[in-house]
């Protein structure tokens, strides 16, 4: 069995983007450890939410233990920095936010948790984070410099299908799959299908992935555009999760040939999502 850790920026970010893998991977037997770089602390809340002397931060962690224990997730720990806030906020420069943070040492925090995990394989994010957050592109420099120095030997990117979503949002705008205006920015998000390398079939585990995403109730509300969809819709946005493999290189994968399961070991076996017919084409040399 290997050991996969997801580095992710917020509490509730590991549901929305990777829930389906992670719970997929923890069912077939794997050790599946999460990394919160942030507590989340500069999240939005509703007036009235928090209990008297309670602290956002205090909240979200209670729901990501909430929701980690829904994936599956063997080990939760967090990097021990402070939310920057959205792109463009005066939070931004803070001394203490993540985005801030002095790169060796987040690396070398980050580092150690792979080094002790002797962790097969990180999960952390495209170069421009998914959709320009501080924080997420943090994730993406720290993660990707900490897997070498760690020797990592699999490395993946979490990523959005942009022109799936593209076409996802013109169809909303057609039909009651949903508004148009809650998948505003998708023009923008992740990266095009020709550089995805990875999908998986998640709709498995989405109950799951559901689920983790509402215990993130300080954040995603039942009346939310992510749980308020019918489940065939939920199935339709939610049910496959992107990805792309930069370690070991990915050999005639992209531009629309795309392996389905992650591949967890230096000479490509596989693992994570619903198995798939014949032979995945992990393009990893023999």
């Amino acid at each position: 069995m290997a050991t996969l850790t997801f580095f992710h920026a917020h509490p509730d970010d590991e549901a929305i983007a990777t829930g389906g893998t992670m719970a997929s991977l923890a069912a077939q037997g794997h050790r599946v450890v999460l990394v919160t770089a942030t507590g989340g602390e500069l999240g939005e809340v509703a007036d009235g939410f928090l209990r008297p002397g309670e602290s956002l931060g205090d909240r979200r962690a209670l729901e990501l233990a909430e929701a980690a224990a829904v994936l599956g997730v063997a080990r939760q720990v967090f990097l021990g920095y402070h939310d920057s806030g959205m792109a463009g906020e005066e939070s931004n420069a803070r001394d203490d936010v993540f985005a801030t943070a002095e790169l060796d040492e987040a690396v070398s925090r980050l580092a150690g948790i792979l080094a002790e995990e002797a962790s097969d394989v990180l999960v952390t994010y495209d170069e421009h984070g998914g959709y320009g957050h501080p924080d997420h592109v943090r994730v993406h420099d720290v993660g990707t410099a900490a897997a070498d120095r760690a020797g990592t030997p699999v490395v993946y990117l979490t990523t959005m299908d942009r022109d799936f979503m593209s076409a996802l949002r013109r169809e909303a705008a057609e039909s009651d799959l949903g508004s148009a205006d809650d998948l505003e920015g998708t023009d923008t998000m992740g990266e095009p299908a020709a550089r995805i390398t990875t999908e998986l079939d998640v709709t498995p585990w989405l109950a799951a992935k559901r689920a983790a995403m509402a215990a993130h109730a300080s954040q995603i509300t039942e009346e939310s555009f992510f749980l308020r969809m019918p489940e065939d819709v939920f199935a339709r946005v939610w049910g496959q999760e992107w990805f792309i493999r930069v370690r070991p290189e990915p050999m005639g994968l992209g531009d629309g040939i795309r392996e389905r399961a992650l591949v967890v070991t230096a000479d490509g076996v596989t693992a994570g999502g619903a198995p798939t017919d014949g032979v995945v084409d992990t393009g990893v040399a023999p």
